[in-house]
């Protein structure tokens, strides 16, 4: 039938065109991208990165906040092959490295919807919080998901995480909601900020 949408989802006939073409990005490589204002890039991860991840995953904050926790670099190692193999399917990961490839942090996009939206997490080194790296990263990899056709990239943090309130926003995530008791923490249920940006 003349001007029927070629396009599907799960072999049903769409209405609309997505503008994120992961199929497309998936011929792609990953890719470095420069976070010049506090001298740091986006990275792909490497299997040598696990001594460094395990280290951030024993620090107190990271545990609380995050979750999770790594006993060995073997395990850290496995966390790391499952962030490189996602890409770029439903998730993209990137180290935040400095100069000299030391890490800062980490930034990952989580794909929620194949037409553009997505979930954003972050976390920072202990030695490298304070100094505006995680929103500089955040707003690299926020601008590349723009550009490559994402809609609308959301995250939440616990309402007692004050810290990554002040990163969301420094990265232009506007607080939209506060959703009650939506994560289980180690030390209960927490109330969550929502934040988001659109394209």
């Amino acid at each position: 039938m003349a001007g029927s949408s070629a396009w599907h989802h799960h072999g049903v006939p769409r209405l609309s065109r997505p503008e994120l073409d992961l199929v497309a990005l998936a011929a792609t490589p990953q890719p470095d991208l420069d976070v010049p204002v506090v001298g740091a890039r986006l990275r792909p991860w490497d299997v040598g990165d696990a001594p460094a991840v395990r280290q951030v995953y024993a620090d107190p904050a990271v545990r609380h906040w995050h979750c999770r926790t790594l006993d060995t670099d073997a395990e850290a190692r496995e966390l790391i092959e499952r962030w490189r193999s996602a890409w770029p399917g439903n998730r993209i990961e990137w180290a935040v490295v400095d100069a000299d490839d030391d890490l800062l942090g980490r930034v990952a996009i989580k794909t929620t919807d194949p037409d553009g939206v997505a979930d954003l997490g972050y976390w920072t080194v202990p030695r490298a919080r304070g100094r505006g790296i995680t929103p500089a990263a955040v707003e690299v990899a926020s601008t590349w998901a723009f550009d490559v056709g994402y809609h609308r990239l959301q995250l939440a943090h616990s309402t007692q995480n004050s810290a990554s309130c002040r990163a969301a926003t420094k990265a232009g995530f506007h607080a939209e909601a506060t959703l009650r008791e939506s994560v289980l923490h180690a030390d209960g249920w927490h109330d969550m900020h929502q934040h988001a940006r659109f394209a």
